[in-house]
């Protein structure tokens, strides 16, 4: 047994189908400002208000894969938690999030392969209740047993 998991990993025995983990956060200036810098993407739609005024958007918007990275931390952190290992996502991005913007970011368990410790996620972002990114997860989640 694995005596070392941390507290709030669910372990692929004991993940049940329909099971659901969400975390709310205010995206920032801030948070903008870092993914630009650790992404090295500066698109001038995330970071000058005047450039984002006269686009679609009518204004600054967050990097699409900081939205997704909401998902990565509800997975990583809640569903299945510590010890998840992400073996594919898709990503389907259905409208802005601004500066401000609280972002609710939530999974769902959809399917359970036990023999092969993968559970697949379904995931999606909103925004005042509009879905914002929607997509699936395939993980490899934390056993208590040694394999």
């Amino acid at each position: 047994m694995l005596d070392n998991l941390p507290r709030g990993t669910i372990c692929i025995e004991d993940i049940e189908m329909g099971m659901t983990r969400h975390l709310r956060k205010v995206v920032t200036d801030e948070d903008i400002e870092m993914f630009a810098q650790v992404s090295t993407d500066r698109n001038p739609v995330h970071l000058d208000d005047d450039y984002a005024r006269d686009t679609i958007f009518e204004g600054r918007i967050a990097h699409g894969m900081l939205t997704a990275g909401l998902i990565s931390a509800v997975i990583g952190e809640q569903l299945p938690g510590h010890g998840t290992v992400y073996m594919g996502q898709t990503l389907k991005f259905l409208g802005p999030v601004r500066p401000g913007d609280m972002v609710y970011a939530e999974v769902k368990v959809i399917g359970i392969d036990l023999a092969k410790r993968r559970v697949q996620l379904d995931c999606h972002c909103a925004v005042e209740g509009k879905k914002v990114l929607a997509g699936e997860a395939t993980v490899l989640a934390p056993s208590r047993k040694f394999d």
